[in-house]
């Protein structure tokens, strides 16, 4: 399939050409047409694999072939929030686990929809930009991009309905429930009036699907077809990874020789905010430019600092994992893992910020004996990709604390879960894809004439 034969609105189609887009990546081609088919679908995909234009374009299509969104329900009420101009009654409701992935997924949104009338609207935590996203949904919009909680928040209000939901996406949905969100995903779906499972489509895409998505997934989708494209929990073959032993009162001196030696914009992961302060200070008194960005950052910090950090003005930018999964940078070229995370989970999505699109990249990460947890899994990740295993690894591998169980959790097929349950219980299924997993596509985050994105030109709804 190309995008050109997919049977995509014309619209679209130019849409898609604007974006810089010239083929599909591996789920695009196979996610596109599914979508487009009506079938509802959990897919699981490597990070920077293009799954985000994987489920917008083709529900946008859906959205326009329908002509325009549904009328709204009768409230019974012509006064307060319940009011049609006080409120939005969205076609189209995507969640995603952070502020940073919804406003990315925002931006793609605005460009594939340009000059086709459809009105799209984000909303995410933050004190800050409350006022300004409920003037966005005063006003009817057929998309939502959210996070759990606003929305829920949202709905509280009076100013989300979800009665014409006809399409649902949950992004990156194992983040979601790494972080807590599942009750307030359940409740979203579940108990505010959304209609039921098979009058809606819905889709779930993330990099892992551990038995604890597919689980929600049996929950929320219909006959749905699966699609795993590459090996499920995997890195990208662009990634060069490195590991170096390195004590952690050397760390920052081998970062420095790090910079000094690959140019190019630098991704620094810390676990802590704390870590992540020190870290940038310590760049800044030692003439570096370099920004971070974490929980306790303002939204409008995180923005400006990730706008900084794109443009090349700051190429250094330290952060925790609020920024590992989801967030499209493009052009890193160098990540380094200052203090590695416990979870292999975790480390696959930090180093999934580089060799983006089919770029090449560089993953470093600085490994000690406080890190044993992690090492075997490592290992294991570091085999399955073709890269160099340090000989000190193996070693650290056979250790006392790794030869009695390691971290004491399942290794990485059980978390990872690249297999469809629905096999092993038994359940009828009508079809899978699968594919080989690379990165064609390149992304801009420009929105192209601004204004008013219910546009003349296209199909004005």
């Amino acid at each position: 399939m190309t995008f050109e034969t997919s049977g995509m609105d014309k619209i679209l189609l130019r849409n898609v050409a604007l974006s810089g887009y010239r083929k599909p990546t591996p789920v695009q081609r196979h996610a596109i047409p599914t979508v487009m088919a009506g079938r509802d679908l959990m897919s699981c995909a490597q990070t920077g694999s293009g799954k985000t234009a994987a489920f917008v374009l083709p529900v946008l299509h859906q959205m326009l072939q329908m002509g325009g969104p549904a009328p709204a329900p009768s409230t019974g009420s012509t006064s307060g929030l319940s009011s049609r101009f006080r409120c939005s009654y969205p076609t189209y409701l995507i969640l995603a686990p952070t502020r940073e992935l919804a406003s990315q997924i925002f931006s793609e949104c605005r460009k594939f929809c340009y000059g086709t009338g459809i009105r799209a609207a984000v909303i995410y935590g933050g004190s800050e930009n409350t006022r300004e996203q409920l003037r966005a949904v005063e006003n009817q919009v057929d998309i939502v991009v959210a996070t759990p909680g606003r929305l829920l928040d949202f709905i509280e209000r009076g100013r989300i309905l979800l009665a014409n939901v006809r399409f649902l996406t949950l992004d990156e949905a194992d983040r979601m429930l790494d972080m807590g969100f599942e009750p307030q995903i359940r409740q979203i779906v579940e108990a505010c009036d959304m209609p039921v499972i098979g009058e809606r489509q819905t889709l779930m895409f993330s990099a892992t699907f551990p038995r604890e998505i597919q689980r929600l997934a049996s929950d929320f989708l219909h006959d749905y077809i699966f699609l795993a494209v590459g090996r499920v929990g995997s890195t990208t073959d662009f990634i060069v990874q490195r590991i170096e032993f390195c004590e952690d009162h050397l760390k920052r001196e081998m970062l420095l020789d790090l910079l000094n030696s690959i140019p190019g914009l630098t991704l620094v992961f810390v676990d802590t905010k704390r870590a992540a302060d020190a870290l940038e200070d310590f760049l800044l008194r030692h003439g570096y430019a370099a920004s971070s960005i974490h929980g306790d950052r303002s939204q409008r910090e995180r923005e400006d600092a990730l706008a900084a950090f794109r443009s090349g003005q700051t190429p250094i930018l330290v952060a925790t994992d609020v920024a590992a999964r989801g967030l499209d940078i493009p052009n890193v070229a160098h990540v380094v893992n200052y203090e590695l995370p416990s979870t292999i989970d975790d480390y696959v999505h930090r180093i999934g910020r580089t060799g983006r699109a089919g770029n090449q990249g560089i993953a470093t990460s600085f490994a000690n004996e406080k890190n044993r947890g992690i090492v075997r899994d490592l290992i294991e990740l570091l085999q399955e990709a073709g890269q160099e295993v340090p000989s000190w690894l193996y070693t650290m591998c056979q250790g006392p604390a790794m030869r009695s169980g390691g971290s004491g959790r399942p290794g990485r097929g059980g978390r990872f879960g690249g297999r469809d349950m629905r096999r092993e219980s038994g359940a009828p299924r009508r079809g899978q894809f699968g594919g080989a997993a690379s990165a064609t596509a390149a992304t801009r985050d420009e929105p192209w004439g601004g204004g008013n994105w219910r546009a003349s030109g296209g199909s004005a709804w």
